[in-house]
C-alpha cells in the first residue's frame, strides 16, 4: 500500500520544479529505517508530492509506471550487497537512476558505491548518534554550504576508498577520521551522502535537500 504525503494545491516556485516547471513527485525507497520519515518531512517541506515505497514493494517497472522526479533511497540496516536489506534498489540505481536524479543517505550512499562496483566493508570507527566535522567540495547537493561542517553519523560501514569505482567521485570526508562521506557520479545525476541530512545536528541538512530538489 503507497504511503502518501501530498500538499494539495501547493506548486513549487523558484526551485524543485519538475521537468515541466511543475510540481515535483519525489519517491522515497524505504529500506525498513526509523528515519524514514523525519527524511519524508524534510522533502515534503519542499516537493509537492512524497511517496514513500518499502524497497521490496516496488521494482524498476513500477518505477517507470511512477515516474518520479527525483529518487531518495534512504538509510537503513545491514550491507547494500544483501538483498535482504537492500531490497531491489540494486536495479533501480542500475536501470532508472542514469535518467531520475537519485540521492542516497547513508545505507542508500553505500548503496551507490556498491551498484556501481565498490565495496563496502568495516568502519575503523562505529558511528552511532555521533557527530563529525566534514568537508567536501561544494558541488552538487553540497553547493552553498560551509566547508567544514558538523553533521550526524549513524553507521558501522563505509565505502572502501580503494575499491571505489572510477564512475564515482568523491565529495567529502569527515575530518576526525578521513572516511568517504559522499559520492557523485561522474555521469548520471546521483549523489550519496553517508552522514544524515535529516537529523537535527545536521545544520544545513534542509540546505543540502534543498540543494537535490532544485537540481
Amino acid at each position: 500500500m503507497d504511503r502518501v504525503g501530498e500538499k494539495d494545491g501547493r506548486i513549487v516556485h523558484g526551485y524543485g520544479a519538475g521537468p515541466g516547471g511543475g510540481p515535483v513527485k519525489v519517491l522515497i525507497l524505504d529500506n525498513y529505517d526509523s528515519f524514514v520519515y523525519n527524511l519524508a518531512q524534510y522533502v515534503g517541506e519542499i516537493a509537492d508530492k512524497v511517496v514513500v515505497k518499502r524497497n521490496d514493494e516496488i521494482d524498476v517497472a513500477g518505477v517507470r509506471e511512477l515516474s518520479p522526479d527525483r529518487i531518495v533511497i534512504s538509510p537503513g540496516p545491514g550491507n547494500p550487497s544483501n538483498a535482504r536489506y537492500f531490497g531491489r534498489c540494486t536495479d533501480i540505481l542500475r536501470e532508472v537512476s542514469n535518467e531520475t536524479p537519485t540521492l542516497g543517505v547513508c545505507l542508500g550512499h553505500q548503496g551507490i558505491v556498491h551498484a556501481f562496483g565498490g565495496r563496502i566493508v568495516r568502519a575503523r570507527r562505529l558511528r552511532h548518534g555521533k557527530t563529525s566535522p566534514i568537508r567536501h567540495d561544494g558541488k552538487g547537493v553540497l553547493r552553498g554550504v560551509k566547508s567544514p561542517f558538523e553533521a550526524t553519523r549513524y553507521h558501522s560501514l563505509v565505502a572502501e576508498r580503494k575499491s571505489l569505482p572510477k564512475s564515482l567521485e568523491v565529495t567529502a570526508q569527515s575530518v576526525d577520521d578521513n572516511e568517504i562521506m559522499g559520492v557523485r557520479h561522474r555521469e548520471f545525476p546521483i549523489e550519496g551522502v553517508q552522514f544524515h541530512p535529516e537529523s537535527i545536528l545536521t545544520m544545513p541538512g534542509h540546505r543540502i535537500i534543498e540543494n537535490f530538489l532544485e537540481d
